[in-house]
């Protein structure tokens, strides 16, 4: 059986099942945004989550499991709140792919100030072996879904996304929301070279 078949052969968490886990995460959460995930430990979690070693090590795999886990739901619910600004754009009429663009990308720095201490868990470089190279494959797949958006303007999509990679470094670690707005418009200003061609030939 492979690991898909076997995860969706498992029956549903319980109800309690799913309260510990949800419990044992909050505490992930605060113990690695206090201390850092190298200085955090196991016991530090289920102590703060009030449950049991055996618990933890029944839902997670260890540390970098529960690590892991605070980012994939992050990213999760980063994808959802961009998605809904993007289709909040087109619902009110917007053709422009960089005004779309801008809008998932605003509902996405919202994101990043609304969980702040959390993002910034994550730009710290202090996580399991291997994270930096899981955020960037994210950046990787990012860029794509941005390819797709304008039309594979890929020197668009590299400038675009480096900036706004470099803008959510920066407003997480400031909490400035002028700065964030700035960036916008000032990406919000860029046009594919194709454009700013034809357009100089006009």
């Amino acid at each position: 059986m492979s690991e898909v078949e076997d995860v969706v052969a498992q029956p549903r968490l319980s109800e309690r099942g799913a309260a510990t886990r949800s419990s044992l995460l909050a505490a992930a959460r605060e113990v690695f945004i206090s201390k850092g995930f190298a200085e955090a430990g196991v016991t530090d979690v289920v102590s703060k989550a009030e449950a049991s070693v055996g618990s933890l090590y029944h839902h997670f795999s260890g540390k970098a499991d529960l690590y892991l886990t605070l980012w994939e739901e992050f990213q999760a619910r980063q994808t959802q709140r961009t998605k809904q600004a993007a289709r909040a754009a087109r619902a009110a009429g917007e053709s422009d792919p960089m005004r779309v663009f801008v809008g998932a990308a605003r509902a996405y720095l919202d994101g990043c100030l609304e969980e702040r201490e959390l993002a910034a868990l994550f730009l710290r470089g202090d996580g399991p072996p291997g994270f930096d190279v899981i955020m960037r494959d994210r950046l990787r797949t990012w860029a794509q879904r941005n390819a797709a958006l304008f039309e594979d303007e890929q020197a668009l999509v590299v400038v675009i996304t480096g900036a706004l990679a470099a803008a959510v470094s920066e407003v997480v670690l400031s909490g400035d929301r002028r700065l964030a707005e700035e960036v916008l418009a000032i990406i919000g200003r860029i046009r594919p070279a194709t454009s700013a061609t034809a357009h100089s030939n006009g």
